[in-house]
């Protein structure tokens, strides 16, 4: 359903993987805590209740850089060290997307998925995700509290994955060539046309939120809540201004790659981006700043989930444990460029700056990021009197947005 793409961040990492394509990840409004599905009513599936054996291996659906072996790059392989512990042999395929990941997961051949916001509530409620024993995973108690039984990973308190990492949607621009300093999204929407041909945008119909962001804060009358549950009328406005929007973009990107070169050569001078694309830009030489603006950012957090139809699930839960444990928790985290979901990866990452430039810890920070989810007809705001525009709709209108 999308054309995304998810990205490593290391320059290694980008010549072992090329180019990747990168989902949503999710929750509901702005500052939201605590689980908010709506009207969202999935299978009556029961979560495992206790471990049982190793079965000697586990099949994983993963994005670029989160299941390492040493393959890709001597240095990074958190794989190895988990199949001599446990016995558990990792079979892994990189998806391409978030569908591609939901329709692997129906397969049934896969035994844990790193689903995206975009992803999980289809999982859910498909009943290809089951519900999770927290008490099964020991790490679980060191993720950070605000990760824990969000709108994108869990349905009315029952928990259907383990976070593993976040990240926000920041506005970058060039200092040299963008004064005044912006402070709003208004610098990509309202006064876009000052940098006409010049302003770069993400490549995803998910982006559709991040001009609903805006126009909540904006435009009151609209009532929008939460930037995933639109209704038709929030929904045409939030396109509408895009589209508007279009006719000033120089580039959608999706490669943060050519992200970065397009802000090297001046291509690019604003528009969205992620803090470790900001921080390679800066690397390169760019007199750049990205920040989150006053009316706050979308986001994205990735969650591990278990198939209801997985034929490994001991190796499987094995493996959510590992993976937010501190030490690899704080790998992964290094390598993908996100902030860890394990408080205590914070302690082991090797660069000690590294969890306060990805804002880690900081509640406050997070509170103003409205992470991925995946908007469907049952309104995620707890409308019922409404039907709000699901993500297919979304897609199309991306079609049109970009003509």
């Amino acid at each position: 359903m999308e054309n995304v793409v998810r990205l490593t961040p290391t320059l290694k990492a980008v010549a072992a993987v090329a180019t990747l394509v990168l989902a949503a990840t999710a929750c509901g409004s702005s500052g939201s805590s605590g689980s908010s599905s709506g009207g969202l009513n999935p299978p009556d599936l029961k979560a495992q209740s206790k471990l049982g054996k190793s079965e000697g291996e586990v099949n994983l659906i993963a994005w670029a850089g989160y299941v390492e072996d040493g393959s890709n790059d001597p240095k990074v392989n958190w794989v190895s060290d988990f199949e001599k512990q446990t016995g558990c042999q990792v079979n892994s395929k990189v998806a391409a997307s978030s569908d591609e990941m939901v329709k692997l997961m129906k397969t049934g051949e896969y035994d844990a998925v790193s689903a995206s916001g975009d992803a999980s509530l289809r999982l859910i409620a498909s009943g290809d995700a089951a519900p999770v024993n927290t008490n099964l995973v020991p790490n679980y108690k060191d993720i950070f509290p605000d990760l824990k039984l969000q709108a994108w990973n869990s349905v009315k308190g029952r928990a259907y994955g383990i976070p593993h990492g976040r990240g926000a949607n920041l506005l970058m621009y060039n200092t040299q060539k963008v004064t005044p300093a912006p402070t709003s999204w208004a610098a990509v929407f309202g006064d876009a046309s000052k940098y006409k041909g010049h302003v770069t945008a993400y490549d995803s119909p998910i982006y559709i939120a991040d001009a609903a962001l805006y126009l909540k804060a904006t435009k009151p009358e609209l009532k929008i809540k939460d930037p995933y549950a639109l209704d038709q009328t929030q929904f045409d406005a939030a396109v509408a201004l895009l589209k508007k929007q279009n006719g000033d973009i120089g580039e959608y990107w999706s490669d943060y790659l050519k992200e970065i070169s397009a802000f090297k050569s001046g291509d690019s001078v604003v528009g969205t981006t992620w803090q470790v694309i900001a921080n390679l830009t800066a690397d390169e030489g760019t007199k750049i700043k990205a920040f989150v603006p006053k009316e706050g950012s979308t986001g994205w957090s990735d969650t591990w989930m278990i198939s209801a139809k997985a034929k490994h699930p001991n190796c499987a839960y094995q493996w959510l444990n590992w993976i937010v444990s501190p030490k690899v928790n704080a790998q992964v985290a290094e390598y993908f460029g996100e902030a860890p979901a394990n408080a205590k990866a914070c302690e082991e990452t090797s660069d000690k700056n590294f969890c306060t430039t990805y804002h880690a810890a900081d509640t406050a920070y997070w509170k103003n990021i409205a992470f991925w989810n995946t908007p469907i007809e049952q309104c995620l705001d707890g409308r019922t009197d409404v039907k709000c525009v699901p993500y297919a709709k979304w897609v199309q209108a991306w079609t049109e947005i970009k003509g």
